[in-house]
């Protein structure tokens, strides 16, 4: 049974199908270059890419400003997707933590504190 939208719902489908347009000819204009510029390698864990495995190697941009896209790809370098997702975690970790005022690590547990004293024992 086909879907009924009101106008405003088909306005706003209309909209979000043209931002994710306009997101993928961003995209594509940069991966592209990108491409053409660079060996397909991983920058982060050196696996080579070719063929079908080519769409796992993203562009990351180095400031994460996606609308930095300078002719010359020194704001890029490719990255496999897991290294790619790796580098926003991180990034996102360290965001966590600045917010909360941490500067050093959170774990202050010493597993090997007493082992010494506890080989001595047997």
């Amino acid at each position: 049974m086909p879907k009924r939208t009101t106008p405003d719902h088909a306005r706003l489908d209309r909209v979000v199908a043209e931002a994710r347009q306009q997101r993928e000819a961003r995209e594509q204009g940069y991966r592209e270059r990108a491409l053409k510029l660079f060996p397909w390698i991983c920058g982060r864990c050196g696996r080579e890419f070719s063929g079908v495995r080519l769409r796992e190697l993203t562009v990351h941009h180095k400031d994460h400003n996606h609308d930095n896209n300078p002719a010359d790809g020194s704001n890029w370098e490719l990255l496999c997707l897991y290294c790619h997702d790796n580098e926003h975690s991180r990034e996102l970790d360290e965001a966590v933590r600045n917010r909360k005022g941490e500067d050093q690590a959170v774990a202050t547990h010493n597993p090997f504190a007493d082992l010494k004293a506890l080989l001595k024992k047997n």
